[in-house]
């Protein structure tokens, strides 16, 4: 819930405090009189002016992500990422909280939170996912933002910070993230969905995203260790086409060529950063 996360929010507009009033609805109030109201689903809005809603996942795209991971394809990612976290949360204070920049449906989030007794907070830019997110895990509090923003979150408050395909803004990751926390970033290997990209023509992963991904990192961050997880999903032509559309392929209509399911690759590759 969003009053269990108040105390690590701050106003996206004058980075002051937030605090939570009941009346007449549940509303985030900050010291200089900036207000936000909590939707009736459970999420609330701190973007700062109009951020960049045209880049967030549309309700089709967030539909089609939630049949796929409810299914259990990606259980395998979500505990290796929620083992992680759980080695990683107990260097920091008992009051900080998880964080998972680009949350999506909060799935990954959710998981980590049954093994680490904080509270977490959702964020991404789409109403969508914040809808879903919000609904995840009762240690919740959905936000919407933007993550190319400066993030609507006080400096320290997280103790685990989770990016999971999703984008990375290392220098409010830094701000964000307690001295003694980690941040989780997990990227897709060069041959994750390797059949699909092979047969509709989809985005290839960078054989330089390794590299790329420690550069962008270096000057605030330390790569402390590694994690790959790997598998063969056997998907039906249905389930290929949810996991084309509830990616950046759902742009390009790829999901609608699908024509037959097979087998899959899955290939990611967690990293697990140290603030400097």
């Amino acid at each position: 819930m969003i009053s269990d996360v108040v105390d690590s929010l701050s106003c996206p507009h004058c980075a002051t405090a937030l605090i939570v009033e009941g009346s007449p609805g549940m509303r985030l109030v900050c010291e200089e009189g900036h207000v936000f109201d909590v939707a009736r689903h459970g999420y609330v809005s701190l973007l700062a002016g109009g951020g960049a809603a045209g880049t967030a996942d549309t309700a089709e795209m967030v539909a089609e992500r939630a049949a796929f991971l409810g299914a259990g394809h990606y259980d395998g990612i979500a505990e290796m990422i929620a083992g992680v976290a759980a080695d990683s949360a107990s260097v920091a204070p008992d009051d900080s909280c998880v964080l998972d920049l680009g949350a999506g449906t909060g799935y990954y989030l959710a998981r980590v939170l049954k093994a680490v007794d904080r509270p977490g907070i959702a964020l991404d830019i789409s109403k969508h996912a914040a809808r879903l997110a919000a609904r995840a895990h009762p240690r919740i509090g959905a936000v919407v933002a933007d993550a190319w923003a400066g993030l609507p979150v006080r400096g320290r408050a997280a103790s685990v910070l989770l990016n999971v395909f999703a984008p990375r803004n290392p220098r409010e990751m830094r701000r964000v993230l307690h001295p003694g926390g980690r941040a989780i970033v997990v990227v897709p290997e060069p041959d994750h969905l390797r059949e699909l990209i092979d047969e509709y023509g989809l985005m290839a992963v960078d054989d330089r995203k390794p590299e790329r991904l420690r550069e962008q990192f270096a000057d605030r961050f330390t790569v402390e260790a590694e994690h790959t997880y790997r598998a063969t999903l056997a998907l039906s032509a249905a389930e290929v086409a949810q996991v084309i559309g509830m990616g950046p392929n759902a742009w390009h209509e790829r999901a609608g060529e699908v024509r037959s399911g097979g087998a899959v690759t899955v290939a990611v590759r967690a990293y697990v950063l140290s603030p400097m």
